[in-house]
């Protein structure tokens, strides 16, 4: 098996031509390296001591430039970078797009993030956001393509409609997109911004119909709880948890795999699940103990979800059937969950997650 070579891994022959005293922003965390483990951001300095630009600002997206804030609307604030003495930008803060004092610190802006391949992974709705704000400026945008982790055939779910856009989608996408982030940033110049000026560095070696365990790349969590792929197979189904009462894993060290509640019976859950015969998983009896977030110190009766054939499983299907079991098996452990989600204020979380009214799906 051939290792996918990604453009940072060859960033010196793919970067495109440029004056050499242009402007480099770039759009990065922690898991923004090479097949080789290098930062990207070590192969942009090295780039910019050749002289091919300056690099003047950096970036970051939810969760951190550093990749250090554990969980949904834990803001981070701007710094400066210590070493290279250049600006570090929160892009989840007190701002969600780069305004124009942001946009005045850079000629051109480099993206460089790993995305899961769903439509809740808010990194896509940064570079969205990103293309539009460098539209109106005029200003280039770069972007690094990656590899879908969860293959990029399989689409699953419904666009949501357009009265049900958020940070969790401000532009209609399948739950499961079958994207990489560079074709996302293509469809977003089609479809929304046709004025960018966007250059998308590409993959060599990929198979679309690949996993990320079949690239020959490493795994680096790209937020603190994506920590494996078995956590982005299920992610497009089970981030529908957020939405509710019910703990979705997070304070484990499986999030999205563990899911349950206090006082619900785990052999009897787990029982249940196995009856609806969903392809490709399987549901083992799990009780867990969050450290943080829902239920947080409490015991909690669940399951854990095992993919067992993953080119039969069906992510988003299998989180509505679990969901729509409990709510009819355990209703006095369910309920959804209320506004603020993601910086929506109005619409319950569960229907910006779905794109929908709940009703639509949850009679």
């Amino acid at each position: 098996m051939s290792r996918v070579l990604l453009p940072v891994d060859r960033l010196d022959e793919v970067w495109p031509a440029m004056p050499r005293d242009a402007r480099v922003g770039a759009l990065l965390h922690s898991a923004s390296v090479g097949g080789d483990l290098v930062p990207t951001l070590t192969r942009l300095e090295a780039l910019a001591a050749e002289g091919r630009f300056r690099l003047t600002a950096l970036f970051g997206p939810q969760h951190g430039f550093e990749s250090t804030t554990q969980d949904n609307m834990v803001e981070w604030e701007s710094f400066r970078h210590p070493r290279l003495d250049v600006p570090v930008f929160s892009l989840y803060g007190e701002h969600r797009q780069p305004t124009p004092a942001m946009l005045d610190e850079i000629d051109v802006l480099f993206v460089d993030l790993v995305d899961v391949g769903s439509r809740y992974y808010t990194f896509i709705w940064t570079l969205f956001l990103c293309m539009e704000a460098c539209q109106e400026r005029g200003i280039p945008v770069i972007v690094a393509d990656r590899p879908n982790p969860i293959d990029g055939v399989t689409v699953e779910g419904e666009p949501q409609r357009d009265d049900h856009l958020s940070f969790v989608g401000l532009h209609p996408l399948p739950h499961r997109h079958g994207k990489t982030i560079g074709e996302l940033a293509e469809l977003f110049r089609a479809e929304r911004f046709p004025d960018t000026v966007l250059t998308v560095l590409p993959l060599a070696h990929w198979d679309r119909n690949s996993y990320h365990d079949e690239t020959g790349l490493a795994w680096v969590m790209p937020s603190p709880n994506m920590p494996s792929l078995d956590t982005a197979l299920v992610y497009p189904g089970l981030c529908l948890f957020e939405g509710t009462t019910l703990s979705e894993g997070r304070g484990t060290t499986r999030p999205f795999e563990l899911f349950g509640a206090p006082g619900i019976d785990s052999e009897d859950l787990a029982s249940a699940l196995r009856a609806l015969g969903l392809p490709g998983c399987h549901f083992r009896p799990a009780p867990f103990q969050p450290a943080f977030q829902k239920h947080a110190g409490r015991p909690c009766g669940g399951a854990q979800l095992h993919v067992t054939d993953r080119r039969s499983f069906l992510p988003f299907h299998t989180g509505v059937a679990i969901l729509s079991l409990i709510r009819g098996r355990y209703p006095e452990n369910f309920d959804w969950t209320l506004p603020p989600y993601e910086y929506e204020t109005k619409k319950l979380p569960i229907e910006i997650l779905l794109g929908r009214p709940v009703g639509e799906v949850f009679a």
